[in-house]
């Protein structure tokens, strides 16, 4: 396959990339979130260097406030919708010309179990996650009769980094040490 990766963090594309190990493959767009003109930009980038889009994963996320959504602030929900919904929202929408275009293509939004089982302090974060849900349902209907599929994936937790800093956030909170939150969390998994 060939792979446009995308992400704030530069030097971690790159680390990717290596891991990738075929540089004649890939190629690495660092952005900035809030430019409006990225999407534009990757998608020019990737087509000239490959010639198509072929796919596009949107998986974009970052750790939700963790407040009831009652007394959240607006900012909160602002915050995770700008995160994690939006990226999504407005990269799909600049893509979905193209496919066309080709009369193919393949879109999945990575999404989060949080979208089945609710978690209390997760309000704001499961906003974004249903909005994203939504867009799925919508972009399914209006691209599937132009031979694009949308599709939506809804796991539970993965390991990395995003998981081991919300390890160590809950930990710190109950006075624990982050394995054993995370000995609680593995312990209801089936």
């Amino acid at each position: 396959a060939r792979v446009v990766l995308v992400a704030r963090d530069g030097d971690r594309l790159l680390a990717i990339e290596r891991e990738v190990g075929d540089r004649a493959r890939t190629h690495c767009v660092a952005v900035m979130p809030d430019d409006p003109g990225e999407p534009a930009r990757i998608v020019a980038e990737t087509l000239d260097r490959f010639g198509a889009i072929d796919g596009l994963v949107n998986n974009a996320a970052t750790i939700p406030p963790l407040t009831d959504l009652a007394d959240a602030p607006t900012s909160d929900v602002t915050a995770s919708l700008d995160a994690n919904f939006y990226p999504a929202f407005h990269l799909t929408r600049t893509v979905a010309p193209t496919m066309r275009i080709q009369g193919r293509g393949s879109i999945v939004m990575i999404n989060s179990a949080v979208v089945r089982h609710p978690k209390r302090e997760f309000g704001a974060y499961n906003i974004a996650k249903h909005a994203l849900l939504g867009l799925t349902r919508s972009l399914a209907l209006e691209l599937g009769p132009a031979g694009i599929r949308v599709n939506t994936l809804a796991p539970g937790k993965i390991g990395g980094a995003r998981l081991t800093a919300y390890f160590e956030v809950r930990a710190n909170e109950r006075g624990m040490s982050p394995s054993a939150i995370e000995a609680e969390y593995a312990n209801n998994i089936a």
